[in-house]
C-alpha cells in the first residue's frame, strides 16, 4: 500500500512540473520585454552586446550577468537516463531538480542561493564582471565561486563525519567572446574542492581538483540558438568511474523567459557535481529562467 501511494504521490510530483513546463511553453511569444532587454541590454555602444543570453551555456556558467536590481527565478530540471528507456519513463522516474533565486544589488555583481534534489545540495554563489569586451578591450572577463552543502550524506556510513566535510566549493575565471552577430566562445578554467572523498567509489583521495570548460553559441534565429559545451577535468583519478561533462541543446529567448532545453550526461547542474561526478549517461533537461 505504502509503495502505491508513494508511487502516486512521485508521479504527480512530475506531472506537475511537466505541465508547469508545457504551460510556459504555451506563452512563448506572448511577450517581448525581456527579448529586447536581452538584446538591448547596454545603452553604451562602446560596448559589446552580451556573448550570451543565459547565465548558463548549459550546465556552465555563461559570461552573461544579471542587471542592478533584477530579480531572476531558475528551474532547472534534469530526467534520469535515457538508456533505462521505459522502465523509468524515459528518466520521468529519476527527475533532479534546482530552484535557484538571483539578485544583482550592484552593477556587476549577483548573488544566488538554491536548492538542488540531486543530493538534496544546498547553494551559494556570488559572480563579479571584471571586465567587459568593447572597441578597446577583447573580452569579457567574470570571475565566479560557489559553495554548496551536501545534506544527504549519511552519517551511519560516514561515522566521523565533520559538518564541513559536506561541503564543496568551486571557482572560476570565465572569459568569453562575441566573434560576430552569430557567434561566441568562452573558456572557463576551475578550481574545484571537495572536502570528503567516498574512497568507495574513488579509492584515490583528490580533494583539489583542476578544470577546463569551454563552450560556445551560435545564433540559428532571432529567437534561438544552438549551445554547446564541455568540460576536462585534469586532476580525475585515473580509477574515477566518473566523466569529463558535456552539455548541448538550443537557447530559446521569449518574453520574460529564457528557455534552455539540452542533453547533458550529469543529472547535477551544480558546479562541483557535473565537473567531478557526471555519470556519463547521456540526459534530456531544462533550464527555464525568468526574470522579474
Amino acid at each position: 500500500m505504502y509503495y502505491s501511494i508513494n508511487n502516486f504521490i512521485m508521479f504527480k510530483k512530475d506531472l506537475l512540473i511537466l505541465c508547469a513546463f508545457l504551460f510556459s511553453i504555451s506563452s512563448l511569444f506572448a511577450q517581448d520585454d525581456l527579448l529586447d532587454e536581452l538584446n538591448e541590454n547596454t545603452s553604451d555602444s562602446s560596448y559589446e552586446m552580451p556573448a550570451f543570453k543565459a547565465m548558463k551555456i548549459g550546465n556552465l556558467q555563461s559570461t552573461k550577468m544579471a542587471d542592478q536590481g533584477d530579480f531572476y527565478l531558475i528551474v532547472s530540471h534534469r530526467f534520469g537516463p535515457l538508456k533505462d528507456g521505459f522502465d523509468t519513463f524515459l528518466g520521468l522516474d529519476e527527475a533532479s531538480t534546482k530552484i535557484q533565486l538571483l539578485y544583482s544589488f550592484w552593477e556587476g555583481v549577483q548573488f544566488s542561493i538554491s536548492r538542488e534534489s540531486y543530493n538534496r545540495t544546498l547553494a551559494a554563489s556570488a559572480k563579479i564582471r571584471l571586465a567587459r569586451q568593447s572597441k578597446d578591450f577583447p573580452v569579457n572577463l567574470v570571475t565566479y565561486a560557489t559553495v554548496n552543502r551536501n545534506t544527504l550524506i549519511d552519517e551511519t556510513i560516514f561515522p566521523d563525519l565533520k559538518s564541513s566535510d559536506r561541503q564543496s566549493y568551486a571557482t572560476q575565471l570565465l572569459v568569453s567572446r562575441r566573434f560576430s552577430d552569430k557567434f561566441s566562445f568562452q573558456l572557463a578554467p576551475t578550481y574545484i574542492r571537495e572536502n570528503l572523498q567516498n574512497l568507495n567509489v574513488v579509492p584515490e583521495e583528490k580533494f583539489n581538483q583542476f578544470a577546463l570548460g569551454f563552450g560556445g553559441r551560435y545564433k540559428l534565429s532571432k529567437r534561438i540558438s544552438f549551445n554547446a559545451e564541455y568540460v576536462y577535468n585534469m586532476s580525475r583519478a585515473k580509477s574515477s568511474p566518473f566523466d569529463n561533462s558535456y552539455a548541448f541543446g538550443l537557447d530559446i529567448e521569449t518574453g520574460g523567459h529564457v528557455f534552455q532545453l539540452l542533453f547533458t550526461n550529469s543529472q547535477s547542474s551544480n558546479e562541483p557535481g557535473f565537473m567531478s561526478s557526471a555519470e556519463g549517461d547521456m540526459v534530456f533537461g531544462f533550464n527555464v529562467v525568468r526574470v522579474f
